[in-house]
């Protein structure tokens, strides 16, 4: 059950959105199709509606805090420091007793193999660790430069470029976390049925040709419909494929020994890539055209799916330190 249960970070992130998108959705008020950009600076949505979007932030916010105080610490980080019977502890509550001894087992094994050194941060690229390290973190980059965060964050820019105004981009930004939050939860269910590397290789796959479709859209001026069928089938692709399942491999390919230093170093490069993205957007659209651009985009996907093809190992239904194993023997 491990990938579902990693798949649930996804989700719970998908609810999120969702709901500030219903929220922000509430606050705006009604603004006409023919509204200039000055005009509705100076409304009450460009004044005060979006200040009040933000301080809506707090109230999840306060929840996160208040529930963190609730969440156990990592089995295998307690039995790494010392603290045996705690993390015992918790490997009862996840499965019983057997399946706390065999864990433990196996964990002391893997600790003993890798040796009772602290890791320092240029071991993580010594000979041996490299390239499950570069597996990582090109993991990571590809789930952000496969370009999908572009729709989510220029949304408004992307569908009024299909011709929809204020309103009506409004509840596709809506549609669209709707289409993500269920997509995950059927990502839910499949990932450990049908594999990790499968669907990573199907959303690869399958972004590399919706964005042929988005980018065909642009560049012969379609509306309507079928640009946002076009967003909505990437959007589905992404949250049933590569959203969820690269934070399940992320949290499975790192040995025991350097897991929470290597997630650390994935994660940075997973959020510097989304900005470098998020940033090099409106440069690339104003150079290369919204077409040229997701052609780019679909490019960067077809990469993404060779690469994933050559060097992804499958992982389902394998312990931690089995796949540790597999990796290390490579």
């Amino acid at each position: 059950m491990r990938g579902r249960l990693v798949a649930v970070n996804q989700l719970t992130i998908a609810i999120g959105v969702l709901a500030a998108q219903l929220i922000n959705m509430l606050i705006a008020e009604p603004v006409p199709l023919d509204a200039t950009n000055e005009m509705i600076m100076n409304s009450w949505n460009g004044q005060m509606g979006w200040r009040w979007m933000f301080w809506a932030c707090a109230v999840p916010a306060g929840f996160f805090f208040g529930l963190m105080w609730f969440v156990p610490e990592s089995p295998r980080w307690l039995a790494k420091n010392g603290k045996i019977d705690k993390a015992t502890q918790i490997f009862m509550r996840i499965g019983g007793k057997d399946y706390a001894e065999t864990e433990m087992v196996e964990i002391n094994q893997s600790t003993a193999a890798s040796g009772d050194e602290p890791v320092k941060f240029g071991h993580l690229f010594s000979k041996a660790l490299a390239p499950i390290m570069v597996l990582g973190i090109v993991l990571a980059v590809f789930q952000q430069w496969c370009g999908i965060n572009v729709i989510f964050n220029y949304a408004e820019e992307i569908f009024r470029a299909a011709g929809y105004g204020i309103s009506g981009t409004l509840f596709n930004i809506v549609l669209t976390g709707s289409i993500s939050l269920v997509f995950t939860v059927v990502a839910m269910f499949v990932v450990d049925r049908l594999g990790r590397k499968s669907l990573m290789l199907f959303g690869a796959a399958g972004l590399t040709i919706v964005y042929l479709f988005v980018a065909a859209g642009y560049y012969f001026q379609l509306k309507g419909a079928f640009m946002l069928t076009s967003v909505v089938t990437a959007i589905a692709v992404y949250c049933l494929t590569l959203a969820p399942i690269t934070w399940v491999l992320l949290s499975e390919i790192f040995p025991n020994k350097i897991r929470g230093q290597a997630m650390s170093v994935a994660t940075f490069a997973l959020w510097l890539a989304c900005a470098v993205l998020t940033f090099t957007f409106p440069m690339l659209n104003k150079y290369l055209g919204t077409s040229g651009t997701f052609i780019l985009y679909s490019a960067v996907c077809l990469l993404g799916f060779i690469y994933m093809w050559i060097k992804l190992p499958e992982t389902k239904q394998k312990s931690l330190e089995q796949i540790e194993k597999n990796l290390m023997e490579k």
